[in-house]
């Protein structure tokens, strides 16, 4: 049949391509142009491509032909058969001016499952590393360069580069027997013609069912892992995102996409990696494109969830290939792990599991199954190939209810789709309100079960964590407090602060109070427990501090209670600190943000051309000044001769083991608190940052349009105009003083200033008095001055000369 045969010109079994062997040759379309009156019947039309078929790759042996169109032609460029056999057939289709020919194969070849399967076909299989599919070559050669790069860019040696047996992975992450380059080629001169456009979207509505079937009850890529082939060559569509695509044929597709078992959907992973940036791009436009569609174009409310619309569901659960390709395909760090903390299990019954909520509190982290199938995280990039926040889709944010998620995410996970189970998606305003449930849920479980506890005791029930101290002994009364409780999970309640001596109900200020005067005399330098640096106003953990262990726990629990809590605390630590919570060691690279002036010391040492030993007399041996400024030295290694590995030696012994015993500590605090919440499931190290200190953007007209107003004052009061227009008129630096003064944080909360709720209370009339604050009510305390000019030069005062009164 002639349509059979046609078939085979778009990838179907060379064999029958090699057939046309005569050596006729035809002219160009533009030579010999055919009535379109004229009909031509099968037999003259399987003629005539073949015949340009031969033309295209056997040429006419005339060595002066000038048909461009001839392979005889000094300047034509040779073809392989796959795209001889395409262009053979577009000529054929110009020539008559009637592209029905091309429709039928089209749809044909790609609307069968059988058909793809067997299609664009390689002659043998790229050796490994030699993969020249990449639009862009130095994105496929990324991963082959990686080892020759710079140590300043991938780590001093294997401190941020890949294991030998993971880039091998990478560089040939899976045999596929599609020839890609043919794929595009193909696909090249397809879509440049309007008339083929509508077969391919119809042949594709025609395949996925099919494919949705076969993967669903007939298991069909176990038997055929080939069976990928129709899914790599599908999304090699650029236009996919297009909308003739995206009402019906591009949602059908991501509904069979993810019924690839997991194995298959790595694969793709590892695939698209080694293609680079443009095609990892393209994915995520496609998939984020056809979310956002389908999220305007139609209406959620609680009783008709985002959850339940599967377009949406399997377009995200796609983009998750796209965001793990994105992680493998840029510079990653997967070894280096701190060690976790396993909890002794028991085998007595909790009252957790006694009241039926062992599926709310699982033992254990929760783990993406394709995570642990590609053995990587996201905690694991250094250095995506775009940015994490490209991923989020704000659309989708807007529309999600996180109370009815949150359960599906917790108790339903087997039944239901939960967003939570694609954190990357969610921004970190959407992420902090499951967590904030989660933290409601269990503070009131912890409250039923202290109840219950109570009752069988027959004693008063607790059902709040309540926290008496006195204000000149706080840390002694906080440690006494929280680290001799008798039953940890009494940190999970609710937590209300008394002063001793003192009279007030704890709504929230008092607790954010407590937070402040702990962590001032934490972090005083006096204490000795951190070191400050100047330059880059960083806390660093003290390797000689003289405290005991039990001083950096409570600073690890008071960053879990404030996270629990919903209260932003002003601590300021390098982001290593976040990474080390989230189970990453400290590298070479940390180093550019915690130790800038050792990390250029050592930058230079890494580029240094010369004889370092002789030249500068270095050795393993290296010395640091404990507490009371005396040297302290320490061998890194007996002996050693490699530059890059005293380097990686010198950054471990200063983020990690000069440190372990506090790191420990204060890691073992944080966790009491946050061991059973999806914090490390959810949120990325900046993300855990910004939970804890809150956010670096400041928008003060969001600020504006919530603050209150008592004592007199309102919106509309001419010194409440004037206070916003100086606000508004304060440079970035003055901003922050001012945000410090009044919150004790020059940082937003997550949400940013439109969450704060600031109150601006009057405080008498015009005076000389200088504007007051009560940081743990968010209050301003303003004085009615007489002049705008007077205003400024006062409150400017106040915010410049009050360093020292908030928590550090």
């Amino acid at each position: 049949m002639l349509f059979d045969r046609l078939a085979l010109h778009v990838g179907i079994p060379r064999a029958l391509v090699y057939k046309m062997t005569s050596r006729q040759t035809a002219g160009p379309p533009n030579h010999r142009r055919v009535p379109e009156s004229s009909r031509m019947n099968r037999a003259t039309a399987k003629h005539l491509i073949e015949r340009y078929f031969r033309q295209l790759t056997d040429g006419c042996g005339n060595g002066d032909c000038s048909n461009e169109f001839c392979a005889s032609c000094r300047d034509f460029q040779p073809l392989d058969n796959n795209s001889a056999a395409a262009k053979a057939l577009e000529l054929f289709c110009e020539e008559e001016g009637d592209y029905s020919a091309l429709n039928r194969i089209i749809g044909r070849i790609f609307s069968s499952a059988e058909a793809l399967v067997q299609s664009f076909r390689k002659d043998e299989p790229n050796p490994a590393g030699t993969h020249q599919d990449s639009p862009d070559p130095t994105d496929a050669d990324k991963h082959a360069k990686q080892r020759e790069q710079p140590a300043e860019k991938m780590g001093a040696s294997s401190a941020t580069a890949l294991p030998d047996k993971g880039l091998n992975q990478m560089s040939d992450p899976c045999e596929v027997t599609v020839d890609i380059d043919a794929v595009r080629r193909v696909y090249d001169r397809f879509l440049s013609l309007d008339q083929v456009e509508a077969a391919l979207v119809n042949a594709l509505v025609y395949l996925t069912p099919n494919m949705e079937l076969d993967l669903e009850y007939l298991d069909v890529y176990e038997t055929n892992p080939d069976y990928l082939n129709i899914f790599i060559i599908v999304l090699e569509n650029r236009n996919l995102h297009s909308p003739e695509y995206l009402e019906v044929a591009l949602p059908q597709f991501c509904k069979a996409m993810c019924k690839l078992p997991v194995s298959a959907l790595a694969r793709l992973a590892k695939l698209w990696s080694v293609y680079g940036l443009s095609h990892i791009r393209r994915m995520l436009e496609t998939f984020q494109q056809l979310i956002t569609f389908t999220v305007v174009s139609n209406e959620y409310d609680s009783e008709n969830l985002v959850n339940d619309d599967q377009t949406v569901v399997a377009a995200t659960q796609c983009l998750k290939v796209a965001f793990y390709a994105n992680i493998l395909g840029g510079e990653m760090n997967v070894e280096h792990n701190e060690d976790e903390e396993e909890d002794p299990e028991s085998d007595e019954l909790t009252l957790h599991e006694l009241l039926g909520e062992e599926r709310l509190y699982k033992k254990g982290p929760r783990v993406d199954p394709l995570e642990k199938e590609l053995g990587v995280r996201p905690v694991d990039s250094i250095k995506p190939l775009i940015p994490f926040e490209e991923f989020v889709n704000e659309s989708l944010n807007e529309v999600v209810e996180m109370d009815k998620d949150f359960t599906f995410f917790k108790v339903n996970a087997e039944t239901k789709f939960s967003f939570q189970s694609c954190p990357f998606i969610l921004n970190v305003i959407t992420k902090n309100q499951g967590l904030y449930y989660d933290n409601r849920i269990r503070m009131y479980s912890e409250r039923r079960l202290t109840a219950l506890y109570s009752m069988v005791q027959g004693q008063q029930p607790n059902p709040y964590l309540k926290l008496k101290v006195r204000r000149d002994h706080i840390i002694d009364d906080a440690l006494l407090e929280m680290i001799s409780m008798e039953n940890p999970s009494d940190l999970k309640k609710q937590l209300f602060v008394e002063f001793e001596g003192e009279q007030g109900v704890d709504e929230g200020g008092v607790s954010k109070e407590f937070f402040q005067l702990v962590l001032e005399e934490i972090f005083n330098p006096d204490i000795g427990m951190f070191s400050y640096d100047d330059d880059t106003k960083l806390f660093w953990f003290n390797s000689s501090s003289l405290e005991n262990e039990a001083q950096y726990t409570l600073v690890g629990l008071v960053l879990g209670l404030a996270i629990y809590n919903n209260c932003i605390l002003d601590v300021h630590f390098p982001m290593v600190v976040y990474r080390k919570l989230m189970g990453k060691k400290g590298t070479y690279l940390d180093l550019s943000d915690s130790h800038p002036a050792l990390y250029h010391s050592l930058k230079e040492l890494l580029q240094y051309s010369g004889n370092v030993e002789e030249d500068m007399m270095l050795t393993y041996q290296i010395s640091h000044t404990d507490l009371f400024g005396n040297p302290i030295l320490y061998d890194l290694k007996e002996q050693g001769d490699q530059i890059p590995e005293f380097v990686d030696m010198y950054a471990d012994y200063i983020l990690n083991k000069s440190v372990e015993r506090q790191f420990k500590a204060f890691k073992k605090g944080f966790l009491i608190v946050t061991n059973e919440s999806p914090l490390k499931y959810l949120f990325r190290p900046e993300e855990v940052e910004m939970l804890i200190c809150g956010s670096r953007k400041l928008d003060f007209e969001a600020l504006e349009k919530t603050t209150e107003y008592d004592g007199g004052y309102s919106k509309d009061s001419q010194i409440i105009k004037d206070f916003w227009e100086t606000i508004h008129s304060f440079g970035e630096e003055q901003k922050r003083l001012f945000l410090q003064f009044t919150t004790g944080t020059d940082r937003a909360p997550v949400g940013g200033l439109g969450k704060l709720k600031m109150i601006i209370a009057k405080n008498g009339s015009d005076t000389d008095r200088l504007p007051t604050s009560h940081t743990c009510f968010n209050a301003l305390l303003l004085p009615e001055y007489s002049s705008k000019e007077k205003l400024k030069e006062r409150l400017l005062k106040a915010i410049t000369y009050a360093k020292g009164f908030g928590m550090l």
